[in-house]
């Protein structure tokens, strides 16, 4: 559910519901990303609660942000492992490209000469 109201020209309230809770966040982005980002909290937040016997909201949201921060590193050591490759490939692309551009530097061109 989201609704808005103008605080200023690209400011608005949205309301987001996480976890059975009514929550309104000022924002100025994009009222979709910001919906599906309380939808993702409120995903991970059941998915918790339903593995766990607690019924602590407080301790819900700090597993479930154990979680979401788990996945954020992940992902970035995994963003990580591929810039470390893409800049090994690129050495590796540049080093052969130097080889072929001296060596036919050193190879005696032929020409095409009409007569």
């Amino acid at each position: 559910m989201i609704t808005g109201k103008q605080h200023t020209e690209s400011e608005q309230t949205i309301r987001v519901e996480i976890y059975n809770q009514t929550y309104s966040i000022r924002s100025d982005g994009d009222n979709d990303y910001i919906l599906k980002l309380a939808e993702y909290v409120d995903h991970k937040m059941r998915e918790i609660s339903s593995g766990t016997f607690t019924v602590d909201s407080l301790k819900v949201a700090i597993l479930a942000a154990l979680h979401i921060a788990d996945e954020y590193h992940q992902l970035q050591d995994a963003q990580h492992q591929a810039d470390l490759q893409l800049a090994s490939r690129s050495a590796e692309c540049a080093e052969m490209l130097d080889r072929v551009l001296k060596y036919r530097e050193h190879v005696p061109q032929e020409f095409d000469v009409e007569q």
